[in-house]
């Protein structure tokens, strides 16, 4: 044991950075760092800035997974998009471990600013919105909140004239099962709603997965990044709960009665209903 100070230059590690990129640098932490602007003298509305800007870092992330993962999928190259829909499904875990950290704002600490977020809201995230349209949760109606920014709402438009992820699921289903033109020619930009017959597409593969091994996996990823998804949903709701009981959201919405409606959503329902006529 030495009380020798370590010095890393000692071992070939950079130490000047003039003029030369450095950590700080690449990461572009001088403006993530700097965006922080509480506007109460309230301690914890620093943790409630950081909690909700860090989980649209994650999301970002999400739909640059999710964006990835349906075009790789409609190529026909399902190996990179397991990999892909995994890696969303650990975004989650993350997601859903955060609000671990905002559960210990209390009632009151969350009283001493909430004035100050004005009308804003979760609710109007256009990050989250992309990342359910791509799921399959699509609902025109969600357009409103982004009126207002024309950048923003041309990005949903947009995504509401593609195929959503399911969508390209169900394509390559129908090449092992036909399924009705009812659902391969519907309006992409309307809600999914559940089919029997695909219920029953989608038990054919899990009866014979041995010779459906490609469809019967992405059915499964498909199936875990929902689980994750729905665990987001439910601590989503018992966090604002805990926090805001039975209050209306900063937004409008009705706060835990809108987001128990969301808990009913399912992103994937036949998935989930063939575990029953199995």
């Amino acid at each position: 044991m030495t009380n020798t100070p370590y010095n890393p230059a000692q071992e070939g590690a950079q130490m000047q950075f003039d003029g030369r990129m450095s950590y700080t640098d690449y990461l572009q932490l001088d403006p993530i760092l700097s965006a922080q602007h509480p506007r109460s003298d309230a301690h914890d509305e620093m943790l409630f800035i950081i909690q909700h800007q860090t989980s649209e870092l994650w999301m970002r992330l999400a739909l640059h997974e999710l964006t990835a993962a349906r075009a790789t999928l409609q190529k026909g190259d399902f190996r990179p998009a397991f990999k892909m829909l995994s890696r969303v499904a650990r975004i989650f875990e993350q997601l859903n471990s955060a609000w671990d950290v905002l559960r210990t704002m209390t009632p009151s600490d969350y009283t001493r600013f909430r004035a100050a977020l004005g009308q804003s809201s979760g609710f109007q995230s256009h990050q989250y919105r992309l990342v359910e349209f791509i799921l399959g949760n699509r609902n025109p109606a969600m357009l409103a909140p982004h009126a207002h920014r024309p950048d923003l709402l041309a990005q949903l438009e947009q995504e509401l004239t593609r195929p959503s992820l399911y969508d390209v699921a169900l394509s390559h289903l129908h090449q092992v099962v036909p399924l009705p033109d009812a659902i391969l020619t519907r309006d992409a930009a309307q809600p999914y709603a559940p089919s029997p017959e695909v219920t029953r597409a989608w038990a054919h593969i899990y009866e014979a997965y041995e010779n459906h091994w490609e469809l019967y996996e992405l059915a499964e990823k498909l199936v875990d990044l929902e689980d994750y998804f729905r665990r987001w949903r439910f601590n989503h709701l018992t966090t604002v709960e805990r926090v805001i009981g039975l209050k209306r959201g900063t937004g409008g919405t009705s706060g835990t009665s809108y987001l128990r409606r969301m808990l009913d959503t399912q992103l994937f329902p036949e998935l989930w209903e063939l575990r029953t006529t199995l």
